[in-house]
């Protein structure tokens, strides 16, 4: 088996940003499938893959994931550590071969992960890219909108305008943010699981501040109030403040930028994504070093139905698995994009046992939606 043909297929979608997917084609008609949506620079990345990687692509042996993954790696940093883009090239290449192996050899791709501990993921609808209408009102209606479609989890990043030079809790940003929150807990009720994601946006005193005033309002986690990669010591410090479990991680790319993460301890679930950790395998030696620490895996995924799907297969090998995020209400015709459609029911993806991803792009869909990220 070589691989013939390496391309990068762009899907519009909205102000937010568009989807781009890696299509592998071997040379006796097998097609695998990966995601590299949200690099940063979409035909940047096209030209990476096709310019850079392809050629080893072509060369190498598909069948040897990790060999031709770290081989992929040096040649996209070209010496040096990876960029967002580059992760993301690299993780999109490495979903395309796990698709594209298992689908020669019959069997899921989580059977190839070590199998399935359960055959429904369990999602939580991430409503901030489709909340157009910033105000309480409009989260709390979204939000509900997910409740009665099935979601019994979601999560609303609340705090627009607000950044780490801020340190008076009652400026109006905070406070605006604060009040979304109530909003969304008092429209979905207190059987729901409310989620909040903080971007980074507080200094260390600010984010421990809020996540207190928050404390009434029960929320499941309080997601990188600070970014770890700007102060690894004040994220444990916060975590170790506040009674809210913290979440973050989604940003980082390979275990060896998540060891000091999970060795801190500085969250207690942490969020690798498929498209920018390094894909699938390395996706799960991540898992495997927040198991041995007590950590749980909740894998971000504010992303297009390829990597929710890869997502999936993932997280259903996962021991420590949480919840998986998914992109609600970001365009109606999301579920047309794979063929079979994405299946949710009550508030869970099923889990495809089809050949790889058990699913691909509708061609139709991808001729009316499509377009060439690198033109």
């Amino acid at each position: 088996m070589k691989i013939r043909d390496v391309r990068v297929l762009g899907v519009r979608v909205n102000h937010r940003g568009d989807w781009l997917f890696v299509r592998l084609e071997t040379d006796d008609g097998l097609v695998g499938m990966g995601e590299a949506s949200h690099g940063g620079d979409d035909a940047a990345l096209a030209r990476l893959v096709a310019r850079t990687l392809g050629p080893a692509l072509r060369e190498g042996d598909p069948t040897a994931i990790e060999p031709l993954w770290q081989e992929l790696v040096r040649l996209a940093g070209g010496g040096c550590a990876l960029g967002r883009l580059e992760a993301t090239a690299v993780s999109g290449v490495e979903q395309a071969l796990w698709d594209l192996n298992a689908r020669a050899l019959g069997v899921p791709i989580h059977r190839l992960l070590g199998g399935a501990l359960r055959d429904r993921i369990p999602l939580y609808a991430n409503v901030n890219r489709a909340v157009t209408d910033r105000s309480p009102g409009g989260f709390a209606v979204a939000t509900r909108q997910a409740v009665e479609e099935g979601f019994r989890a979601v999560k609303l990043a609340p705090f627009d305008g607000v950044d780490r030079t801020m340190t008076d809790p009652s400026n109006a940003r905070v406070r605006a943010g604060i009040e979304r929150v109530r909003a969304v807990r008092d429209g979905v009720g207190p059987d729901v699981v409310v989620m909040v994601d903080c971007h980074g946006r507080f200094n260390q005193e600010m984010a421990v501040r809020v996540a207190r005033e928050l404390g009434p309002i029960g929320l499941f986690w309080y997601e990188e109030p600070i970014r770890f990669e700007d102060d690894p010591d004040g994220l444990a410090e916060v975590s170790a403040a506040v009674d809210q479990r913290v979440a973050g991680g989604e940003h980082l790319f390979g275990r060896v930028a998540f060891w000091p993460l999970i060795e801190r301890r500085a969250v207690a679930t942490i969020m690798p994504d498929v498209k920018h950790c390094g894909g699938l395998w390395e996706g799960r030696k991540i898992a495997a070093l927040a198991e041995t620490a007590g950590l749980t895996v909740s894998p971000h995924n504010p992303s297009g139905p390829i990597a929710a799907l890869v997502s999936a297969h993932l997280a259903a090998t996962l021991p420590n698995f949480s919840h998986l995020e998914y992109a609600w209400g970001e365009v109606p015709w999301r579920a047309a994009l794979t063929d079979p459609p994405e299946s949710i029911v009550d508030g869970a993806l099923v889990l495809p046992d089809g050949p790889g991803l058990g699913a691909t792009l509708a061609e139709a869909t991808l001729a009316e939606r499509g377009f060439d990220p690198s033109a």
